[in-house]
């Protein structure tokens, strides 16, 4: 697969065709700090991808530095799933809403990732959706800081992932990064889009 060409029938394809059930976890690289057991939050993000004349891009948000969580991070739109919603796809869709204005009704579902688990004890759903018409987005400031794109591209080459560390909680956890301009792009978000990569035919080798 042409990593810089990747098109979405073939993304399409792949989350239909994929079988495996690796979920992956804010532990793939700190195996000796998981807890024994914890009770998990379920969660969904959407993963939202749209067509630009140079290509697909990855929607990405800057969250609101006042949060109580991860205050000022990159993430995907998404939240913890509500009573009212009969799937984590309805969850990643109405999260998106809320967030950034992002209509339901414009968005084509493409399938879904492995979840995966957070060190913050959330089990996430990633959704994968294309916008197929024009977005004009529509932020929630108590959330939302602002809404950037990022070539899928970025993330297709493994070359551009890192794994960085810091004193967390007073242990040292590695996570993967990709550095992108002003954005730190790292943790979850990081972790979710390389398996999302990962599945559609991105290399599972990684400089370290």
């Amino acid at each position: 697969m042409n990593k810089s060409d990747i098109s979405i029938n073939q993304i399409k394809s792949a989350l239909g065709q994929y079988r495996g059930n690796q979920k992956t976890s804010d532990f793939d690289l700190n195996k000796d700090s998981r807890p024994a057991s914890q009770q998990l939050l379920r969660a969904a993000v959407l993963l939202p991808l749209i067509l630009r004349p140079s290509g697909l891009n990855v929607i990405l948000t800057k969250r609101s530095n006042h949060l109580k969580n991860h205050p000022g991070q990159i993430a995907l739109p998404g939240g913890k799933f509500d009573e009212g919603d009969r799937s984590f796809i309805d969850t990643a869709l109405r999260e998106a809403e809320e967030e950034i204005g992002l209509s339901q009704s414009i968005v084509n579902i493409l399938g879904t990732l492995p979840d995966h688990e957070t060190v913050t004890s959330f089990c996430v759903t990633p959704v994968v959706g294309l916008i197929n018409t024009t977005f004009e987005p529509e932020l929630d400031r108590n959330e939302v800081d602002e809404i950037f794109e990022v070539p899928l591209s970025m993330f297709t080459e493994s070359k551009n992932f890192k794994v960085h560390n810091r004193i967390w909680n007073g242990i040292e956890r590695h996570y993967f990064v990709v550095p992108y301009g002003p954005y730190y792009i790292w943790g979850a978000t990081a972790r979710i889009l390389r398996m999302f990569c990962d599945v559609i035919g991105g290399q599972n080798e990684i400089n370290r």
